[in-house]
């Protein structure tokens, strides 16, 4: 390793250790090693935006097309048992607008990764009984295979929710989970031990680096860089560290 010369205050020469700029390419893998798993958020994957929309799109065809058929599955059932002319077509809407209410305030709680009401999830579940009772008795008049027909299109609706809410709880936790700081490492990289090791030379020397020089000189941060001069500066004067010295310039 090549040794620097430098100038000390009194116009001595001193020695310096390298900056970090000359520092081994094994200090800087060190330096990244230190953040560990989990210090940075997972990068997005190239086709995760793509995969969203092919599956935002489903969901509304599939949830779209069985509303359709089971809309008018209940038309069918209800105008047959009394309810005709536009009461007949306006009470499915009571049926099906009640899962599709319920099912955006459990969205909304999903989006925010919070527990749904229970008058939210309750209305749904009533909803789905009840808009499965309507789409079973459209075929049984087909018989056993008629009703289990009938009924598909109702738990397909279903379904699509759930999905849907699901995708939703999947991005809602990964953007609350969000980029995590560095987590700082028990052993000085190789940056740390070329700056302790200098400025306990230039300590002795009589002129200890300040915080701002360590920082241009070694490439820490200024956490760093103070912490390690308090450390430096107490254990000189037979003092434990303190953990938050204030900075000297």
């Amino acid at each position: 390793m090549r040794r620097l010369w430098g100038i000390r205050g009194d116009g001595q020469r001193c020695r310096q250790l390298p900056r970090a700029g000359h520092i081994p390419a094994g200090g800087a893998a060190q330096r990244r090693r230190r953040a560990g798993p989990g210090a940075a958020r997972p990068p997005r994957l190239a086709g995760d935006g793509l995969v969203r929309l092919a599956t935002v799109l489903a969901v509304v065809a599939v949830a779209g097309v069985a509303a359709y058929v089971s809309y008018w599955h209940a038309v069918d059932v209800v105008t047959h048992h009394g309810e005709t002319s536009v009461r007949g077509h306006l009470y499915p809407v009571a049926i099906d607008g009640i899962i599709v209410a319920a099912s955006m305030v459990v969205l909304d709680a999903a989006r925010h990764l919070e527990d749904a009401p229970k008058l939210a999830w309750g209305l749904l579940g009533a909803g789905i009984l009840v808009t499965l009772a309507a789409n079973v008795t459209y075929g049984v008049a087909f018989g056993l295979s008629g009703a289990l027909w009938a009924a598909w299109p109702a738990v397909a609706f279903v379904g699509a929710y759930e999905l849907l809410m699901m995708l939703v709880r999947a991005s809602a936790r990964r953007t609350q989970a969000g980029p995590a700081g560095p987590v700082p490492s028990p052993v000085p990289n190789a940056a740390e031990t070329s700056a302790e090791a200098s400025l306990r030379a230039t300590l002795a020397a009589g002129n200890p680096w300040s915080v701002n020089q360590l920082q241009a000189q070694f490439r820490l941060t200024r956490a760093e860089a103070a912490r390690l001069r308090s450390r430096v500066l107490a254990e000189s004067n037979g003092h434990a560290p303190e953990p938050d010295a204030p900075d000297n310039p």
